[in-house]
């Protein structure tokens, strides 16, 4: 059994402001290793946006960084949903409308989401170049030019339930297992906008006729599509903060647990520790793998994984910016308790403040250098 060759993967996970944490990572890499060889890139989420961007500039690296860094610096809140009063106010009238009275009328407007994302779409459109058919045309050349494998992105679709993964590449077998399935696409940016569509706050998005929104619902296996798109090795960009046991046993609360809470810890459940139980899973597998000679793998081949993330807890951290917020939409937020919690993750999703995601990117290279040494070791013995 010869001996297949290396294969990088960049795999970022969800969070939703949180994204910008994984940028300050990506420049660490650009200025360090500016010939950094990743031909496969997967996205969830906010993490979407990352490797999409990725995937299409026709630049160097180090450019394609450059400008994802601008990208991150320059949103605003206001850049990614709608938070004038009108806007606001429309949405709460129509919700309780909804829930309280007209629910299930003809006639009465079907609420989507708690804002209006269109923003999103057209900051997208603007950052990824897109076609009047809204195709990311940049990933398909450098594709064709052997640069890039596969480009893979993961949403929820909700008519079945069923997690997909549509990636666009080349020499890509199609993958399914119990739940989730992969699909050949032409990449859009209604392919990122699904993705990243946090349940309830951001509305559904349509692809080719069916609804679909945030990839991480059910993704019980974040790493797998890395993995079938033909990794050896992948180096997983997570956005949660691994605390210690005395942190974790720690109260962030005093009496009733507030709406904030709640929803918080719902969703790190659905969007970010199912990747530490993956990554956890994946290294049992590589020490059974390892211990077997090669003609009894049965296919089976080792998959070497470095997993970054914070070093700070980003729901604490955004506690700091939350007076910034806009009027109206601060006061939502504190009426659903995020000044009661010590680590506000609900905050910390929502808050595309330049401020808040400023710092996250200086955090993000902060933590790649410190651990410098280590990356570089995990990229050479990546053949990157």
């Amino acid at each position: 059994m010869s001996t297949p060759p290396t294969e990088l993967a960049l795999a970022f996970g969800g969070g939703g402001a949180r994204g910008a944490y994984q940028v300050g990572l990506l420049r660490h890499l650009a200025r360090r290793h500016p010939a950094l060889r990743a031909r496969i890139l997967t996205g969830v989420s906010a993490g979407a946006i990352n490797a999409a961007h990725l995937a299409a500039g026709f630049e160097d690296f180090p450019t394609r960084v450059d400008k994802l860094v601008r990208l991150w610096s320059n949103l605003d809140i206001d850049d990614v949903f709608r938070v004038d009063s009108l806007s606001i106010l429309r949405h709460v009238a129509r919700w309780t409308a909804q829930l309280a009275f007209f629910g299930g009328r003809k006639g009465v407007p079907q609420m989507r989401g708690l804002v209006d994302t269109r923003p999103l779409h057209r900051t997208l459109c603007a950052a990824l170049a897109c076609d009047a058919r809204n195709s990311i045309n940049g990933i398909e050349e450098r594709i064709a030019r052997g640069e890039l494998k596969a480009l893979a992105l993961t949403a929820t679709r909700y008519d079945t339930g069923q997690t997909l993964t549509f990636y666009e590449g080349a020499e890509v077998q199609d993958w399914q297992r119990p739940s989730r399935r992969s699909e050949a696409a032409k990449i859009r940016v209604d392919h990122v906008m699904a993705s990243s569509a946090l349940p309830f706050f951001f509305p559904a998005t349509k692809v080719d006729g069916h609804w679909y929104g945030d990839g991480g619902i059910r993704l019980h296996r974040p790493l797998a599509p890395s993995i079938h798109l033909g990794a050896t090795h992948v180096l997983a960009i997570s956005t949660r903060y691994g605390r210690t046991e005395a942190e974790a046993a720690s109260s962030a609360t005093s009496g009733y647990p507030p709406p904030a809470q709640v929803i918080g810890i719902l969703m790190n459940a659905i969007f970010l520790d199912l990747l530490d139980q993956d990554a956890m899973s994946l290294e049992r597998v590589n020490a059974l793998i390892d211990r077997l000679p090669d003609e009894d793998r049965l296919g089976l081949r080792p998959v070497r994984l470095l997993v970054m993330r914070p070093s700070v807890d980003l729901g604490r951290l955004a506690a700091d910016y939350e007076p910034k917020l806009p009027g109206l939409f601060r006061f939502l937020t504190r009426r659903l308790g995020t000044r009661e919690t010590k680590s506000s993750d609900l905050l910390s999703l929502l808050m595309f403040q330049s401020d808040y995601l400023k710092r996250l990117i200086e955090l993000g290279e902060k933590d790649a250098e410190t651990r410098g040494d280590e990356i570089a070791e995990f990229l050479a013995s990546a053949g990157s």
